[in-house]
């Protein structure tokens, strides 16, 4: 009898220990270690995007520099239509994304573009893309002669932002005589800087030209 006691309870023990471990470790009752990587994207469904990117790459594996440009003016086009939708849900995610995306178009509209650094870029995005809140510059709002040229996350404002105010500056007669040469000079090469998706310094230049304003 002492030996069927015996034997029943080595088949019992381990069997109530393993269930046991097996409810511990069950969803619900203790967080994954992958739980964060499931966490659901701030700037909603970007497979789109994504899309182009690898579209973007697989010209640039081709050797196809030139419709790669043409294929990342696609996403430009379609991520500067989101902005107005995208950027309010999560404004420092969104500026990562578009700090990235900048990137990609100004290694591939250099006059000799460099296919290794294009991948490179193409790279970065495409995480970005996938973890939009992930790192990113710092340091709160920055400015350049009392005008700001960064939001609160230290991303640089789109340049065509301050371009537009430095417009109606001009327009509005805002720049006096004196320094209107001044200003027009530095919108114009704001303006190339802004063409060449170079915010930083695109803005930079605007905001000299708008510290020059009477309003």
């Amino acid at each position: 009898m002492k030996q069927i006691l015996l034997a029943a309870l080595l088949i019992v023990v381990p069997v109530s220990v393993f269930s046991a471990t097996e409810l511990w470790l069950s969803p619900g009752q203790k967080p994954s270690a992958s739980a964060g990587a499931d966490a659901p994207n701030p700037l909603g469904d970007l497979a789109e995007y994504q899309a182009i990117v690898s579209d973007t790459r697989a010209l640039v594996d081709a050797g196809k520099l030139n419709a790669a440009e043409h294929r990342a003016t696609d996403f430009e086009t379609k991520w500067d239509d989101a902005e107005s939708s995208l950027r309010p849900k999560a404004p420092a995610a969104w500026g990562n994304v578009d700090a990235a995306a900048d990137r990609v178009f100004a290694a591939l509209r250099t006059p000799s573009p460099d296919a290794k650094t294009v991948k490179t870029r193409l790279t970065a995005l495409s995480d970005r893309l996938s973890h939009p809140s992930d790192g990113g510059p710092k340091g709160g709002v920055q400015q350049v002669a009392g005008i700001a040229v960064t939001d609160a996350n230290g991303h640089a404002i789109p340049c065509e932002t301050l371009l537009g105010k430095l417009r109606s500056a001009l327009a509005n007669g805002a720049i006096g005589d004196a320094d209107l040469a001044t200003a027009r000079s530095l919108q114009s090469r704001a303006t190339e800087r802004c063409n060449a998706d170079d915010d930083v310094h695109s803005d930079q230049l605007s905001a000299r030209a708008l510290a020059l304003s009477s309003q």
